[in-house]
């Protein structure tokens, strides 16, 4: 399983990051994508991260603000948010991927094997 951790409340302009920790498994057999969905909208990629961490993709929507990233040797990816936003308030999930694909655009996953349990992100002053 993927554990999510960090999440909370944040004011405008300000910084998160999520983590997302395999469990009972290598992370590096996976590539890893971040979604999230906000009350009474469709769930939204937001991008991923190739096995090795050497290809990332983003969506226009968080380019320049979100990074992903991810340490095998820690068995967990992360998701840094900057100059967040009230618009980014969701839950955020991680998802991976046996296929090891990261695709530039769509769902950026060819298939989720494995989801996160999901973390609540609010931006509110």
């Amino acid at each position: 399983q993927l554990v999510q951790s960090g999440g909370g409340l944040v004011q405008p302009g300000g910084s998160l990051r999520l983590s997302c920790t395999a469990s009972g498994f290598a992370l590096d057999y996976l590539s890893v994508g971040w979604f999230r969905q906000a009350p009474g909208k469709e769930r939204e990629g937001l991008g991923c991260i190739g096995r090795s961490g050497s290809n990332t993709n983003y969506a226009d929507s968080v380019k320049g603000r979100f990074t992903v990233s991810r340490e095998n040797g820690e068995n967990t990816a992360y998701l840094q948010m900057n100059s967040l936003e009230p618009e980014d308030t969701a839950i955020y999930y991680c998802a991976g991927d046996l296929a090891g694909v990261c695709y530039p655009n769509g769902d950026y996953l060819s298939s989720v094997d494995y989801w996160g349990q999901g973390t609540q992100v609010t931006v509110s002053s």
